[in-house]
């Protein structure tokens, strides 16, 4: 038990999908989960564990941003002894190849958050992904003929931004990266640091280029292939 998690110790699976959304949490137990029981609601934070085609998996809220993240995915590492955790979220589209509900598997985070600094001294700005998790996840999806496009990600502290400080094309060009979103970054340095692995899957939400963008419940509910993606892929981790 820790401050922000309610569970006791062996109560999460070695692998745990994590999504930015405690509702979309709560809708992945109820609907792909079989006897899920849920093992911590700190602060409406929901996490599960039940079994996915007889294994166990756990399911749990991030919650916005990289100090959200960074608490939770810190804790589950370092504390219930979690080996793998795979983000399902939403991003948005720096491309115009990059189209509303596309999947995405992440392959590289970069990010101006002191966030790695401030807990290690580490000042990278750009943080990879686990090789293992990433390649079994595109073996998946290849065997489940899921279009499933590798991206890099910005992975920003600041939702919204001051145009006249850094357009989405300035921050584009600067960061070289294909889509946006705000936890991919710690998550992966939590895990690096820990000697853990991670993953980040995307469904893209909304396009900076295109001007369209999915509603806040497509959001909680709508994102199945992408889950099913991530289902898949955690029976062979």
């Amino acid at each position: 038990m820790t401050p922000h998690i309610s569970a006791p110790q062996g109560a999460f699976a070695k692998t745990v999908l994590m999504a930015g959304d405690p509702l979309r949490a709560k809708f992945v137990a109820e609907k792909y989960l079989q006897d899920a029981r849920l093992v911590t609601a700190v602060r409406n934070m929901f996490g599960y564990t039940g079994t996915y085609k007889g294994q166990t998996i756990s399911v749990m809220g991030s919650g916005m941003g990289m100090p959200s993240i960074g608490i939770y995915s810190h804790e589950l590492y370092d504390v219930y002894g979690v080996q793998n955790i795979v983000r399902i979220g939403s991003a948005g589209s720096y491309r115009e190849s990059l189209h509303v509900m596309d999947v995405v598997l992440v392959s590289s985070s970069y990010s101006d958050s002191t966030y790695a600094r401030m807990m290690n001294g580490c000042i990278d700005k750009t943080i990879m992904p686990s090789e293992q998790l990433n390649s079994i996840i595109m073996q998946t999806a290849v065997e489940r003929s899921v279009p499933c496009k590798l991206a890099a990600t910005h992975s920003t502290d600041v939702f919204y931004v001051d145009p006249r400080m850094e357009s989405f094309l300035q921050l584009r060009d600067r960061t070289k990266a294909d889509c946006v979103e705000m936890e991919s970054f710690a998550l992966f340095h939590n895990a690096r640091s820990l000697g853990r692995h991670a993953a980040c899957l995307l469904t893209i939400s909304d396009s900076f280029c295109e001007k369209t963008e999915i509603s806040a419940a497509e959001r909680e509910t709508s994102l199945t292939q992408m889950i099913e993606l991530a289902l898949e892929a955690t029976l062979k981790f």
